[in-house]
């Protein structure tokens, strides 16, 4: 009876693993199918491009949205009654302020809270949620987006996703879609005083550092260059001329070098040490202000919109609140200012820039609603259909903008960044159209209706004067690799930055730089650089 009863239980265990064994290739097997959609009744059977999406039953949306303290949220707007009526799809707003975005995005990830869409992400910034499963490897889904993926073949962006690729060959970001790179940040200046005194606008860094050498020989009691955005936004600019990279656009600090077929760390080079170079000349002899690196934004506005500077970093909206200022400070037809395009360096007339744009993450939760279909399909109307882009943007026709020929504008009493300034209301603030969180991307004829005359004529000039950067090759890190660049990476950014300020403003002599380069080899960059160049060679073979 022992034996038979060892042998009943042999068999017992032989049948249960079998069954494990079957389940577990089972289980495999649906998880290899993970473009499998559950079945939907509001979802629309026929969905293509150039429909608008409705849903065939209403559902409720969870999302993210961050709170932007200029045109703070209301939930009365027109925005959200519109987006309802047009899709049969009711918004849940999670309400999170701008200055809190990034760290309660990343709270509310970790612990399995995050509303089912995630907007205002860029590029990049979803790699961290990758390995844990948290978000949706959209990439499998994209047939189920006509008007993203039609954007994408038409305007050739394949290369540019190319680079948003983890190392499991998915991307987990649907970006913003822009036609064409187009640039926003550049120097603004006094237009006036240059004319008065015969100074050219410059075009190069060059001619920036002998026009403000006029100037401070006019104007011995001013700085003529103290800057905003903590300097960051100017380094950004300034680095493409000077073939490097820098501020705002440092990123990992890592840049390709064609000619190696390799990825150089951007500090340790001789284009870093020169852009360094000039703009210690412009501290040490009093053209930049010293207090651009520290000084509060409303510090360094204050001196450029009353005189005690003529020179900003800004964009087309900075422009429109400057002159505001100025026509209290200063009297109106008083001044003039002007951005200029985006001065050429060393490395020539280039313009650094993406057509990709900060988008949208899915929770992974997503794929088990039973409204999944229909809400890549509201997603992919919302964010990528030409109607879904001009509703963003300019809201409801005959009530918020007019179109005639082709051509919109606002209605009388509607303003939007100076474009109608007799209008009373303002589209953002009081209606919620050509906010953050949804109006980004687009065709460029959509990007310039909304610019003034004065804006487009900068577009055009950077368009004719400026060379692209391409974009580079993606390196797409395995988890392990991610969190050990991660880890070398952040010190090695901390004390660039340092050692960048100090160096500018001459707290540590340029005779050190290759003694700041070999502290940052100390700090383990050639580990940091092997890792990154090894991921890439095997990236490179894999295609």
């Amino acid at each position: 009876m022992k034996h038979a009863s060892k042998r009943l239980m042999s068999v017992f265990t032989l049948l249960v693993v079998f069954v494990m064994v079957i389940a577990g290739c089972s289980s495999n097997e649906t998880g290899s199918e993970s473009t499998e959609i559950k079945p939907s009744k509001s979802a629309m059977k026929e969905y293509g491009v150039g429909d608008t999406f409705k849903a065939g039953e209403e559902f409720e949306l969870p999302i993210l949205y961050m709170d932007q303290p200029t045109y703070p949220y209301k939930k009365d707007w027109l925005l959200w009654d519109k987006i309802k009526e047009t899709t049969n799809v009711t918004l849940k707003p999670t309400i999170v302020p701008l200055s809190d975005y990034s760290q309660k995005r990343s709270l509310l990830i970790s612990s399995g809270d995050a509303p089912l869409i995630i907007p205002k992400t860029y590029p990049g910034e979803e790699s961290a949620f990758v390995s844990s499963g948290a978000i949706l490897p959209i990439s499998d889904y994209i047939d189920k987006m006509p008007h993203f993926k039609d954007k994408v073949e038409k305007w050739k962006l394949e290369d540019e996703l190319e680079g948003l690729r983890q190392n499991d060959g998915k991307f987990y970001l649907l970006p913003g879609l822009h036609e064409e790179v187009w640039p926003d940040y550049t120097l603004i200046v006094r237009a006036d005083i240059f004319e008065k005194h015969n100074i050219a606008i410059p075009k190069t860094w060059d001619e920036l550092y002998a026009a403000m050498k006029k100037l401070k020989e006019l104007y011995p009691d001013v700085t003529p260059f103290s800057d905003r955005f903590t300097f960051l936004s100017t380094l950004n600019i300034a680095a493409t001329g000077f073939g490097t990279k820098a501020g705002w656009g440092f990123g990992n600090g890592l840049k390709y070098d064609e000619s190696k077929d390799e990825f150089v760390y951007a500090p340790t080079t001789n284009e870093y040490k020169e852009m360094l170079t000039y703009f210690n000349k412009l501290v040490s002899e009093g053209l930049l202000d010293k207090e651009s690196f520290t000084q509060e934004d409303d510090q360094a506005i204050q001196k450029f919109v009353t005189g005690k500077s003529f020179i900003i970093n800004g964009n087309s909206q900075t422009v429109v609140l400057h002159r505001a200022d100025m026509d209290k400070n200063l009297g109106k037809g008083n001044y003039s200012i002007a951005k200029i395009t985006v001065p050429g360096g060393p490395a020539g007339q280039l313009m650094s820039g993406s057509r990709l744009e900060n988008g949208v993450m899915i929770s992974a939760k997503a794929k088990e609603s039973e409204n999944f279909e229909a809400i890549l399909q509201f997603i992919d109307w919302l964010y990528y259909s030409d109607e879904g882009q001009e509703f963003a943007k300019w809201g409801v026709e005959g009530t918020t903008y007019m179109k005639t020929d082709g051509v919109r504008k606002l209605v009388d009493d509607v303003n939007y960044n100076g474009l109608n300034p007799a209008g009373t209301k303002d589209l953002r603030v009081d209606y919620g159209f050509s906010g953050g969180v949804f109006a980004y991307g687009g065709t460029t004829e959509l990007l310039h209706s909304m610019f003034s005359e004065e804006e487009i004529k900068f577009q055009e000039d950077m368009a004719k004067t400026k060379t692209t950067i391409p974009a580079e090759p993606p390196i797409p890190y395995t988890v392990e690799d991610r969190e050990q660049v991660t880890l070398l990476s952040t010190p090695l950014k901390d004390y660039t930055d340092q050692n960048t300020l100090k160096f500018i403003l001459g707290e540590r002599d340029l005779s050190e730089f290759d003694a700041f380069v070999k502290e940052l080899e100390g700090q383990g960059l050639q580990q940091y650089l092997d890792v990154a160049n090894k991921t890439y060679q095997e990236y490179k073979k894999s295609k």
